[in-house]
C-alpha cells in the first residue's frame, strides 16, 4: 500500500513539474506581515480586486517560512481578519488544487489550499485559495475585515 502511495505521489510530482505556473501575484520581494501580540498577522489593507484570494491564479501567497512549518502562517492569516462587521471567522480546509510548479519545495511542484470560511450571518461560505510555498503582498480579501491590533 505505501509503495503505491509513493508511486502515485511521484505520478503527481512528475506532472504537476511540467505544468506551467499561472499564478499573477507572486512577489519573491515581499515582506512577511507584522505579528500582533496575540500572534496573527497585521493586516493593514483590503485588496482591490476581486480576484484576489477567490482565483486560484490570485491566491494568497503566505510562502514566508519554509513549507514544513508554512501552516502556521495559516492561523496568523485568518487570525487578521473578521467579517465585513468585525464577526469572528470560523475556516476549514476543503481541498488542495491547481498543480504549479515552484522551486521552494524539493519536489519542484506545489499545490493551493483551499479553504471554506464563514462567519454569522454569511449565508455561503467563501472559497479562498492559499498559495504556501511563494510570497506576496497579504491583505484581506474584498468582503472581508482587518482585525484591529
Amino acid at each position: 500500500m505505501k509503495k503505491l502511495l509513493l508511486l502515485g505521489f511521484l505520478a503527481l510530482t512528475v506532472a504537476c513539474t511540467s505544468t506551467k505556473n499561472t499564478i499573477q501575484n507572486i512577489d519573491d520581494n515581499a515582506v512577511m506581515p507584522a505579528l500582533s501580540k496575540e500572534k496573527y498577522f497585521v493586516i493593514t489593507e483590503t485588496a482591490t480586486d476581486k480576484k484576489y484570494g477567490y482565483n486560484q491564479d490570485y491566491p494568497i501567497n503566505l510562502g514566508f517560512l519554509p513549507f514544513q512549518s508554512a501552516e502556521v502562517n495559516v492561523r496568523r492569516f485568518f487570525g487578521g481578519l473578521t467579517g465585513p462587521e468585525g464577526q469572528t471567522l470560523t475556516y476549514t480546509k476543503v481541498d488542495a488544487c491547481c498543480p504549479f510548479p515552484t522551486k521552494k519545495f524539493n519536489m519542484g511542484a506545489g499545490l493551493l489550499d483551499v479553504y471554506e470560511v464563514s462567519w454569522e450571518g454569511l449565508s455561503e461560505p467563501k472559497k479562498l485559495y492559499i498559495n504556501l510555498y511563494e510570497k506576496g503582498k497579504v491583505m484581506a480579501p474584498v468582503g472581508f475585515g482587518i482585525k484591529k491590533p
